[in-house]
């Protein structure tokens, strides 16, 4: 075993760990098994100053899931996210590491669906608009895509990258497969302090520097995410598109991270 694997099952350890002893994250091995839903996150970098800046707010105290917890926006998949057809398109990269890991019945419609529910998510919960002008006459008749198209806007894909993906462990009373993406906020059709309709979902919205983020409460996977993002940035934009994908997981009771790899 080389110095790297002792390394990484040594930290994959740290984390078991760090999850057993979280008041927030442990398992209630009281719960039945609950199928964890499709899930969406968007994660905004905002690059105007000399450090990378991100977009985060905190979940309410109301929450039965992480209350009180500092996370980027995102929520749920909806149907009607897989059945909007917009021109904007994925970079063929980011469809193919979409699929990796995927059932069969997973198709083009559901994975774009994906990306659609992170910028929809986010407008709800922050009243960003994440779109480009466009003429298209696509109607919805969901109200977050009919204001996108009210507005002459629509979803802005084409710049989308895909990060990571981490599905909640067993015994929770909540369960995600959760998909995370990252845009960056030039591709904003509006302005965080423009901001007066969020859903109140997420408290305190503001953007912070990624060394600062890590010092706040995080989920233990949000803290996770937040160390992929610092890396992948290192990266040209040309190239992260490329970059292999995270998938943090849980089997057997051990907390497990693979790299989903485009097909």
């Amino acid at each position: 075993m080389n110095e790297n694997s002792s390394q990484t099952i040594k930290e994959l350890s740290e984390l078991d760990t760090k999850i057993e002893n979280s008041e927030d994250e442990r398992a209630d091995l009281t719960l039945p098994y609950i199928r964890p839903v499709d899930a969406a996150t968007l994660i905004i970098v905002n690059r105007q100053s000399k450090t990378p800046k991100v977009l985060m707010g905190k979940r309410s105290a109301q929450h039965k899931f992480m209350p009180n917890k500092f996370v980027f926006p995102g929520g749920r998949v909806d149907p009607c996210d897989s059945r909007l057809v917009v021109p904007s398109k994925m970079r063929t990269p980011v469809i193919r590491h979409l699929q990796a890991k995927t059932k069969k019945s997973m198709t083009q419609a559901r994975l774009k669906g994906l990306a659609l529910a992170a910028i929809r998510e986010t407008y709800e919960e922050t009243g960003l608009v994440l779109g480009r002008p466009t003429t298209s006459d696509v109607t919805s008749r969901h109200p977050v895509w009919r204001t996108f198209l009210e507005l002459g806007v629509e979803p802005a894909l084409s710049n989308l990258d895909y990060v990571a993906r981490a599905i909640t462990p067993t015994k929770r009373n909540r369960r995600f497969d959760t998909r995370f993406f990252m845009a960056d906020a030039s591709e904003l059709h509006n302005k965080l302090s423009d901001i007066k309709n969020g859903s109140g979902e997420l408290l305190d919205l503001h953007w912070i520097g990624l060394k600062e983020a890590l010092k706040l409460d995080l989920p233990i996977i949000t803290y996770e995410i937040v160390k992929c993002i610092e890396e992948r940035l290192q990266y040209p934009d040309t190239h992260r598109y490329t970059r292999p994908v995270p998938f943090y997981r849980f089997e057997h009771g051990k907390f497990i991270i693979s790299n989903l790899r485009a097909s």
